[in-house]
C-alpha cells in the first residue's frame, strides 16, 4: 500500500542554519522546501500556514514571486516601464517621482508582499503630520503642514504601482483597496461651473490671446495645454467652422471638432494678432508656442474678483451647458471626446449650479418688474393682488 502524502506540511530544523525550515506540496504534489526566514517556532508555524492557504487558493507562484521582490526594486521598475513618456505625459511622470520619493522612504526596504492596508494607513498618518520643507541657499525650511490633496496624490501613485503589481501576477490583492483616506478631503478634483457673468468679468480683465482661449474653450472644449495652445494654423478649417486635432491625451481624442460661431469669430481674432507663423499662439519668448497661462490667468481671476479656479474648468463648463441645454449625455460624451461614460460624471455633478443661476435670473427678472405692470388678479377670500416677488 502506497504511503499518503503528507498534505499539511511541517516545520522543522536543519543543522547549517539558526532559521527554521518547512516543507510542504504543492497542488502538483511536488514536495517544496524552503526556509521561514524566522527563528521562532511559533513565527514559523504561521509562515506555513500562509503557504498552505496560498496553495489552496491557488495563488502560491504570485506570493513566492512578491517575497522575493522589495518595494523599493518595484517602485524603480514602475518609474522607468510604466511611468515615463510615451506612457505618461512628462507632468505625470513628475508627479509620480514626487510621490514615490516619499514612498520609498517609507517602504523601500520592505518587502512588496509584507506592504499590508495596516502600514499604509500609518504612512498616510503621520505623512498628514509632516511639515513642507524647501530647500534653499541657506538650508532647508519649514512651513505648514502638508496638505491632504498631496498626501492624497501619493496614494493614488501607490495605488496604481500595486494594481501593476497585481495585473503581473506579483501579488494576489491590492492593499490599498482596504485603506480608508483618514481625512476627508473638501472640493478635490471637483470642478467649478462658470457662470455667464463670471466669463464676461475675467474676460474684461484679459488680454486679447487669453480672452480668446476662455472662449474657445468654453465653446469647444479643447484641452488647453494638449491641444490648444499647441495648435497650428493649418489645423483650423474656418470656411467648414472645424479643427483637426491630431494629438491628444486619449485615443478618441483626435478628432474633428465643429466650431461655434463665437468660437469661429475667437479664431479670427486670434489669426490676426497670431503674426505670420505656424503656431495659432505663438510663445513671445521662443520660437515655438505658449506654453503656458497659469501666470496670466491667475492675474485675470485677481483684477475680475473672482475666487481662482483651473482653467481647466472652462472644458467642464462647456460640458455642463450642453447638458443643461437639453443634450443627450451621450453625446456629450461624444462632443468632449471621452474614452469612457463615467468621466462624465463629475461634469453632471456640476448642473445644480447652472440651475442656481437659471433661478436668479429669474428672480431677478421678477424684481425688475414694476408694480405698476403686476396684474390684479381675483382671488375668493384673498388679498385679491398677485404680490411681487
Amino acid at each position: 500500500m502506497a504511503r499518503p502524502l503528507e498534505q499539511d506540511g511541517a516545520v522543522y530544523r536543519r543543522r547549517d542554519t539558526n532559521f527554521w525550515w518547512m516543507r510542504y506540496r504543492d497542488r502538483t504534489g511536488i514536495l517544496r522546501k524552503e526556509s521561514t526566514g524566522v527563528r521562532d517556532w511559533q513565527a514559523a508555524q504561521k509562515k506555513l500556514r500562509e503557504r498552505l492557504q496560498a496553495r489552496d487558493g491557488n495563488i502560491l507562484d504570485i506570493v513566492r514571486k512578491g517575497e522575493a521582490l522589495n518595494f523599493g526594486q518595484w517602485a524603480d521598475f514602475f518609474l522607468e516601464n510604466y511611468s515615463k513618456p510615451p506612457i505618461r505625459e512628462p507632468k505625470t511622470h513628475a508627479a509620480n517621482l514626487r510621490a514615490t520619493l516619499h514612498l520609498k522612504r517609507a517602504f523601500a526596504a520592505r518587502r512588496l508582499f509584507d506592504v499590508t492596508a495596516d502600514d499604509i494607513e500609518l504612512f498616510l498618518r503621520e505623512r498628514l503630520c509632516q511639515r513642507v520643507r524647501t530647500k534653499t541657499t541657506n538650508g532647508y525650511n519649514e512651513r505648514g503642514t502638508v496638505k491632504p490633496a498631496t498626501v492624497h496624490q501619493e496614494l493614488r501613485v501607490l495605488r496604481r504601482m500595486l494594481n501593476v503589481a497585481v495585473r503581473k501576477k506579483l501579488l494576489p490583492s491590492n492593499p490599498c483597496s482596504s485603506v480608508e483616506f483618514p481625512v476627508a478631503i473638501k472640493r478635490l478634483f471637483k470642478p467649478h461651473y462658470v457662470t455667464w457673468s463670471e466669463q464676461q468679468r475675467i474676460e474684461r480683465h484679459s488680454p486679447p490671446h487669453l480672452r480668446n482661449i476662455v472662449r474657445i474653450l468654453t465653446e469647444t472644449g479643447l484641452r488647453i495645454n494638449k491641444e490648444l495652445l499647441s495648435m497650428r494654423k493649418d489645423q483650423l478649417d474656418i470656411a467648414n467652422a472645424t479643427v483637426w486635432i491630431p494629438d491628444s491625451k486619449t485615443e478618441n481624442g483626435v478628432a474633428e471638432v465643429p466650431l461655434t460661431p463665437i468660437a469661429v469669430d475667437a479664431c479670427h481674432r486670434q489669426l490676426s494678432t497670431a503674426g505670420p507663423g505656424d503656431w495659432l499662439f505663438p510663445s513671445p519668448r521662443t520660437i515655438g508656442h505658449l506654453r503656458s497661462v497659469k501666470k496670466v490667468w491667475r492675474t485675470a481671476l485677481r483684477k475680475a474678483q473672482v475666487s481662482y479656479f483651473r482653467i481647466y474648468d472652462l472644458r467642464s463648463t462647456y460640458a455642463t451647458r450642453l447638458s443643461a441645454g437639453g443634450v443627450a449625455d451621450e453625446w456629450v460624451v461624444q462632443l468632449l471626446r471621452q474614452g469612457n461614460s463615467d468621466v462624465f460624471k463629475k461634469y453632471s455633478q456640476m448642473k445644480l449650479a447652472m440651475k442656481r443661476e437659471a433661478l436668479e435670473k429669474l428672480n431677478r427678472r421678477a424684481n425688475e418688474m414694476l408694480v405698476s405692470q403686476a396684474q390684479s388678479a381675483s382671488v375668493d377670500g384673498g388679498f385679491g393682488t398677485v404680490l411681487v416677488q
